[in-house]
């Protein structure tokens, strides 16, 4: 095993130790987040020499041992060992530590007839189909859409000296008329419809039929003014409106409250009436084995908000999980 020394007379192995004379590895950079130095293995795999960036890792004394992993043959020798394990799960007797020359051999015949598999392939499939000229690459210029055009601009930027590129306005076609219009599909409007503005046709796929076609009923009708009064009425805006709607709902809310105090049996004989349509819900809803959980979304959606009569009913009817009473029935004493 390389980095080893065997001795015969102490019958013991021993790891060689660094030459004195070279760096250790944990001193070519003592930044405290450059690679991480493992003292057990005495490997340092990421290399320290990072901030060097004008050197190539090959000019370096050490690069890091995943640098030397990856450099060499080491690549080669790994692709050689994986070759012999799947051929050895086929059946060949290939071995890369006991026949190296064989394997080596065997696995340059591998790739010359793999390649030559890969080539028949594609030709045959390109002489089934065609298409020969779309596997052709386009020269680099083409591809980086790089031109010797010389553009020069001035400060404010003028062209100078040479042509600008045009750049096309639309993919599409423009000015294209069809059917004998003399202007474009979508040129006039008109109650919510797009038409032709010389005929006023309003169908995409209509012939023209010139300016003749074009009736008094395509011109708006103006509204008539209205008769000048002295209190001019001024449109209110959504704001207004809604400004308006809450001082409303606080006046019932508060006429409401007034007649509670003035009367609160009545207040009192609402929240039973609510309370009795609670328990009998519930009553139905447990004899058709109706589960809350289980309800569509959309079930319960109305049009109006619940009432206080409504939302005192169901704090009252609210299962309070925290509550140590919660679970003890009345008749329990």
């Amino acid at each position: 095993m390389p980095g080893t020394k065997f001795d015969n007379k102490k019958r013991q192995t021993v790891r060689n130790l660094r030459i004195r004379e070279d760096t250790a590895k944990y001193l070519l950079n003592l930044d405290a987040n450059s690679a991480h130095y493992d003292p057990k293995s005495r490997s340092m795999r990421d290399n320290p020499l990072k901030d060097l960036a004008h050197k190539k890792p090959s000019e370096l004394s050490f690069a890091g041992e995943n640098f030397v992993r990856s450099t060499g043959q080491v690549k080669e020798i790994a692709k050689l060992q994986l070759f012999a394990w799947d051929a050895g799960e086929r059946g060949s007797n290939v071995h890369l530590q006991a026949e190296p020359t064989k394997a080596a051999l065997l696995h340059k015949e591998y790739s010359k007839r793999k390649d030559e598999f890969k080539s028949e392939v594609s030709n045959s499939i390109v002489d089934k189909y065609g298409g020969e000229e779309h596997l052709k690459a386009p020269p680099r210029e083409l591809l980086l859409a790089t031109t010797e055009e010389y553009v020069e601009y001035s400060r404010t930027g003028k062209i100078i000296k040479g042509q600008e590129k045009v750049v096309p306005k639309s993919k599409y076609q423009e000015e294209v008329y069809v059917n004998g219009h003399t202007s474009v599909y979508g040129s006039y409007f008109r109650s919510g419809t797009w038409g032709y503005k010389c005929c006023h046709a309003l169908q995409k796929q209509a012939y023209c039929t010139g300016a003749a076609s074009r009736s008094g009923a395509d011109t708006p009708q103006l509204a008539p003014e209205p008769e000048p009064t002295n209190n001019v009425d001024r449109t209110r805006s959504l704001i207004e409106m809604h400004q308006e709607r809450m001082v409303e709902v606080k006046k019932q809310k508060k006429q409401k409250t007034q007649e509670d105090r003035e009367n609160p049996q009545a207040r009192e004989d609402r929240l039973k009436k609510v309370l009795a349509q609670l328990d009998a819900k519930a009553v139905a809803e447990k004899a058709e084995g109706l589960d809350e959980r289980k309800r569509k979304y959309n079930s319960m959606v109305v049009d109006k908000g619940p009432t206080e009569e409504e939302m005192e009913a169901w704090k009252l009817r609210k299962h309070m999980a925290s509550d140590p009473m919660a679970n003890i029935s009345d008749d329990k004493t």
